[in-house]
């Protein structure tokens, strides 16, 4: 397996501060997506979780860095430091600036802000002074300024067309000053245009680029990743309403300087600058259209009526039931071009191009009673194809009856998993094998911190699973994600025929892996991460209900691979609606034996013949770097099953069970050993 760099962490820890941490997940996801994945991290990630092998950026926000010292200092500073230093890249911006350079000077005379203090990391080989504007106060705008800075070009070689100055939004920096850097390793970028309140030295250097060992870091006084769209009004400030203004006027210049930064740091940026859609509507059908009209009339208790009206008000979400004919009425354009929340349309926060408050957003869900919904309403889901493939699948599977014979389907939701697990309300009236779909999600959920990277090409989908409490014991929910995985897998090679040699695997306990279709054959094969499943649980009457979420790259190439890529040329491309189908199929068959029989030997081969781990061997970090090789996985609750090994390699006659230490980023890195 190679553990490709696709993630990007935003440090959110001590010493951050909201604000800086918003700016800057949002402008970075902005640009960088489908590429990466943005993830806000802590403390507490950096010390434990083997987070460096996928990171392909480390930035820390702005803030105060005295909180970065504290809690970092020693071990922390060194895990960045190495983490750089064998080819990482870290992004500095405000505080993260003064934090990355040799020392720092902060208010110079100021007793109750005075900050002066070498800094461990030394990235810039000399003092970060600031703040290089009079003004600053901590938690505070009254400091903040528009500053014009201006781009050393020949620091960005083959860059493209870039402004020769830009305008950033500028609260508490500082200046790069005082480098000795004796072998070439520090470029400036950009330097302040106007004349500074601190001895700025001759190029009175707003951004600086280092080389540190294979890797870079870029360091930044102002906020090059503040967008004005971001920027709330403030009463009690005076001018800041001009402030806003005048970096409205220029943000395209400090967009395109910010995209050279990040492509300087070796980060592929998507040129075309990602918006931020607009929710669609969510459309409600079943395989069998009158059945809709008996779920919505097992929602009756939770429907609420306004102004002739309806809406389910839950816990996360408020969702208004609409009708298919209303959706092409005059009423209902009317409403479309009105900024009132409404989800197939811009609302103002969307409009505006800043960051968008979802919960806030009602979301429209239109009910098809009749008939499924025409191709005009979801162009990008073929309901036929879908509810075809499922009655073709089913005729080879009788077990399965059931599950997906309602799917509600959404062109762009926030994320199919939130939609269900966190509005309790409507999730304790669905029934088993209920169906949540989508093309693109714009916040989707990954395991831990993680954010699945789900762009139009993502097979997305939620299943609800009720579990009898009764069985939780001797059927255990842990088993749920491993027959999630099989489904998964064989969906894919029973596709159709020809598909059977498609090379994808498992990866415990419940990712999806294809062989690398850019390694070259004379090597041996490769596997990136193509897929993955998110099972959330909660407790209502007598049942554990699940919510089961799968993503897989289908037919979108970013950001590892896809299905598609792993075709011979003689194979027509997959459908997301008929692998999803597909998916049902399988699962629901699995589910149903499971609840008979209990996780069989049957589903144990399965599960071993498509996963990577045979007789892999791992060390226990936890347990002082004892070896052991993977056997299996336990039949009670699903950990791995491996034996000791001795110093020759040969079995001492232990047998272990392994968990995972729920890190994000390595389920073979920090594992957890207990006796069995």
């Amino acid at each position: 397996m190679t553990s490709r760099r696709l993630n990007v962490l935003v440090y959110t820890g001590t010493g951050s501060t909201v604000e800086s941490v918003k700016h800057a997940i949002y402008s970075l996801r902005r640009l960088l997506s489908p590429n990466y994945a943005v993830i806000p991290i802590t403390e507490t990630v950096l010390l434990k979780e083997p987070w460096a092998p996928s990171c392909a950026l480390l930035v820390f926000p702005g803030g105060a860095d005295l909180g970065y010292c504290r809690v970092l200092n020693g071990e922390g500073n060194s895990i960045i430091s190495e983490y750089v230093r064998r080819g990482g890249s870290y992004l500095g911006f405000c505080a993260g600036g003064y934090y990355g350079c040799k020392k720092c000077e902060f208010e110079v005379g100021n007793k109750a802000m005075e900050v002066v203090g070498s800094r461990e990391l030394a990235f810039y080989p000399g003092t970060c002074r600031g703040g290089a504007f009079k003004g600053f106060q901590y938690h505070s705008e009254k400091g903040a300024r528009a500053v014009r800075v201006n781009v050393v070009k020949d620091a960005f070689r083959g860059a493209g067309a870039l402004p020769e100055v830009f305008t950033s939004y500028y609260n508490g920096g500082g200046v790069f000053v005082d480098s000795t850097d004796e072998n070439r390793d520090v470029e400036v970028l950009a330097s302040y245009a106007d004349n500074l309140d601190v001895d700025a030295g001759s190029e009175k250097a707003a951004l600086v680029y280092c080389k540190v060992g294979q890797g870079s870091a870029i360091l930044t006084g102002p906020h090059p990743e503040f967008a004005a769209a971001n920027l709330s009004p403030q009463n009690d400030v005076e001018g800041y309403d001009e402030l806003i203004a005048t970096l409205r006027a220029d943000d395209d210049a400090r967009t395109s300087f910010l995209k050279a930064c990040l492509t300087k740091l070796g980060l592929e940026v998507n040129q075309e600058t990602s918006g931020v859609p607009s929710l669609s509507r969510l459309h409600l059908s079943s395989i069998s259209s009158d059945n809709v009209d008996d779920l919505l009339h097992s929602w009756e208790e939770i429907i609420n009526k306004e102004d002739g009206e309806e809406y389910i008000k839950a816990e996360n979400d408020t969702f208004h039931l609409q009708k298919p004919e209303t959706m092409w009425s005059v009423s209902g354009l009317r409403e479309a071009l009105t900024p009132d929340g409404s989800s197939d349309q811009k609302s103002v926060s969307l409009n505006n191009g800043g960051i968008v408050d979802y919960s806030t957003i009602v979301k429209h869900i239109v009910t098809h009673e009749e008939a499924w919904p025409e191709a005009k309403a979801t162009p990008y889901f073929n309901h036929n194809a879908f509810y075809s493939s499922l009655q073709e699948y089913r005729r080879s599977e009788p077990e399965a009856e059931e599950w997906g014979n309602f799917l509600m389907y959404g062109e762009v939701v926030t994320s199919t998993n939130t939609l269900l697990e966190k509005n309790f309300k409507l999730l304790s009236r669905l029934p088993s094998g209920f169906t949540l779909t989508a093309t693109t999600q714009v916040a989707g959920r990954g395991r831990g911190s993680n954010v699945w990277v789900s762009p139009a090409g993502s097979l997305i989908m939620s299943t609800v699973i009720n579990h009898p409490a009764h069985l939780a014991s001797s059927r255990p929910i842990v088993f749920i994600q491993y027959l999630a995985a099989i489904a998964i897998v064989e969906a894919i090679k029973s596709y159709d025929k020809g598909y059977e040699e498609v090379p994808v695997k498992l990866k415990w306990p419940n990712d999806i892996y294809a062989r690398d279709p850019r390694q070259p054959s004379s090597l041996p094969p490769s596997y990136v991460k193509i897929g993955g499943i998110l099972s959330n649980c909660s407790y209502s009457s007598g049942s554990y209900q699940i919510v089961l979420g799968i993503g897989v790259n289908t037919t979108n190439g970013r950001p590892t691979t896809s299905l598609d890529a792993l075709l011979p040329s003689h194979l027509a491309p997959f459908r997301i609606e008929k692998l999803t189908a597909g998916i049902l199929t399988h699962l629901e068959t699995l589910y149903k034996t499971f609840i008979r029989r209990g996780f069989t030997r049957d589903m144990e081969g399965t599960y071993y013949k498509h996963w990577l781990h045979g007789r892999q061997i791992v060390n226990l970090e936890t347990q002082g770097g004892a070896k052991a090789r993977i056997v299996g996985i336990t039949t009670d609750w699903g950990m791995l099953r491996a034996e000791e090994l001795g110093s020759d390699d040969k079995p001492t006659g232990k047998i272990w069970a392994l968990q995972s230490d729920e890190n994000s980023f390595d389920f073979f890195r920090g594992l957890v050993k207990r006796k069995i």
